[in-house]
Order: C-alpha cells, then structure tokens, then sequence
C-alpha cells in the first residue's frame, strides 16, 4: 500500500478533472499524497539538498554526536518523551545560520516557491470542496492581508545505534494548515497511520509530500482529516526532512465554512467548534503526541 503520487502539472492539460478527482481522493481518503512535476526546478531542489546537508555536518552534527541524547542510547536508556531529531526552524524574521556557503539565499528562494505551491494547492482544495477561490488563503491570512505563519522546519534524523530505544519522531497530527515536505531521496523513516495500520511514505526523488493538518479539517468540516504520522529512528542513513508549513495567523479565526455546514437546503452537522488559532496552538502544545479530539473539544470549551 503506496500513498498517491499525482502529477500537478496535468492540473493544466486535458487531465485537469481526473487530477482535481486525484488531489480529492489523496485529501479525503489519505491525508497525505506526493506531488511531482509541482513546478519547482529540479535544480533549485538539487541545491537544497546541497546546503541543508552542508549545514548539518558544518554546524549541527558534532553537536548531536555529543548530546545527551546520544549519550543517553549509547547507555541503553529507552527514551519515552524526546525525539531522534536534530531541528532548526527558518522564519523570515528569526538568526538563520551564517557559516553554510549559499544556505539563506538557496532557503530563501525555496521558501518563496513553496509558499506559492501551498497556495496553489489550497485553491485546488477550495476548487473540490466547492468554495470560492482563495476562501482558505484569506481565513489563514485572517483577510485579505498576508498575515498566515509560513515556517520551515530543516530537521535531520541521524544514524541511531540503538533504534528501538527512541523515536525519531513521536506520532502526531499536525497543528495547522498544509505542509510541505521535501524529504530524503533514499533514507526511509516516514510512516502514516491508515486503515490502523502504520505504512511507509515512500521515497521519491525530488517530490514534494503533501499532508493536511487539524485546521484543515475544521475548515472542511471534516472532509479532510488531519492523518496521524511518526518518524522511525534509523541505524544506517542520515535522513533529511525539510517541512514548511503553511499555517493560520495566530489571530484567524477557524471555524467550517458555511458551504459545508449547509448544502442544498439541508443541515449538516457541524462537528467542529469556531474559534482563535492562536488558542488552538496554546492546548496543542500541551496535547501534541495525545489524540486530537480532546484539542478540539477544550477550545470549544475557551
């Protein structure tokens, strides 16, 4: 069992309709699909790929070699409440890293053409959910200004030698909106909760992975599920994993659109509550690794 790999160039062509049916299928029955052809250069990809693997060994790795967390497996403690993970977040606005040759104008271009393809896919999701074009892009953006939080997550999951003692990534839903993730061409890790089954997110070179969080599902009304998905520590490979996540402000209000709580003269249920994503994040980050339900239910409770 493989998750969907959709050709978004086809968006374009003869093929819009079967492509749009695909994105839909990948939203509604999976929560997670991979894109190819998605309009980023295979060269701007390449030097990505280039730097972030520079940055880690030049700034990050002797670090991690000498955690302890490291520490703690090579003296056979399981670990319970930390992850295999070595992570630094890109914001336009926080210290990116100085000494990687080419990182923050290499970063900074993919960040500029990922933000247009999270955009891109949302209209697609506004397009099959039946809603006006740009109706997610303006409640992230809390209105027509461009306020939605758009972050870049470069995390690398290091040869464990001890992988059944700790986690690379404890299993969770996502917070927000739509991410983006440009993972490793060959080191496998991902996996996603499907049918109650954990299978693999398949490598795929040069893709971009595509999975909807708990906002979406709000927005939707739950046409779209945020999916449940963990990280495998490894004891061979060095697994890149560069995620950017396109997220309400944290003054939008959420809450499902109006088109989907009532469709031709009738009443659906609205199984989701309205309210501030800034205070969905609050109870998030208490509740990150526990069941989503509970979230939503103390935010309706604020």
């Amino acid at each position: 069992m493989a998750i969907p790999v959709i050709d978004f160039s086809k968006l374009d062509g003869e093929e819009r309709a079967k492509t749009l049916a695909e994105v839909a299928n990948g939203c509604e029955e999976w929560g997670f699909f991979q894109l190819v052809n998605h309009g980023i250069s295979e060269e701007l990809l390449e030097r990505v790929k280039k730097v972030t693997g520079d940055f880690f060994r030049m700034e990050r790795q002797e670090n991690f070699k000498n955690s302890t967390l490291m520490k703690a497996v090579n003296e056979n403690k399981k670990l319970e409440n930390v992850d295999w993970e070595d992570v630094f977040t890109l914001l336009d606005d926080n210290e990116w890293p100085s000494k990687t040759p080419g990182f923050k104008e290499t970063m900074e271009e993919y960040r500029r053409e990922l933000k247009k393809l999270a955009e891109r896919v949302m209209e697609v999701m506004d397009e099959n959910l039946g809603l006006p074009k740009g109706y997610m892009k303006k409640a992230f953006n809390g209105g027509e200004e461009d306020n939605a939080f758009f972050g870049t997550k470069v995390s690398h999951y290091p040869p464990c030698p001890k992988p059944e003692l700790v986690t690379g990534l404890r299993a969770h839903t996502d917070a927000g909106g739509v991410i983006l993730l440009f993972q490793d061409d060959k080191v496998r890790g991902l996996q996603i909760l499907k049918d109650g089954q954990w299978i693999d997110v398949q490598p795929l070179r040069n893709s971009i992975v595509i999975n909807t969080g708990d906002q979406i599902e709000v927005l939707s009304n739950g046409r779209y599920k945020s999916v449940w998905h963990r990280v495998l520590a490894t004891p061979t490979g060095n697994r890149r994993s560069i995620a950017s996540f396109y997220n309400p402000s944290m003054k939008a209000t959420i809450a499902p659109a109006p088109e989907l709580v009532k469709k031709e003269n009738q009443e659906v249920d609205q199984t989701y509550p309205k309210f501030v994503f800034g205070d969905y994040l609050s109870v998030y980050a208490e509740q990150k690794f526990l069941p989503k339900e509970p979230r939503f239910q103390s935010v309706r409770a604020v």
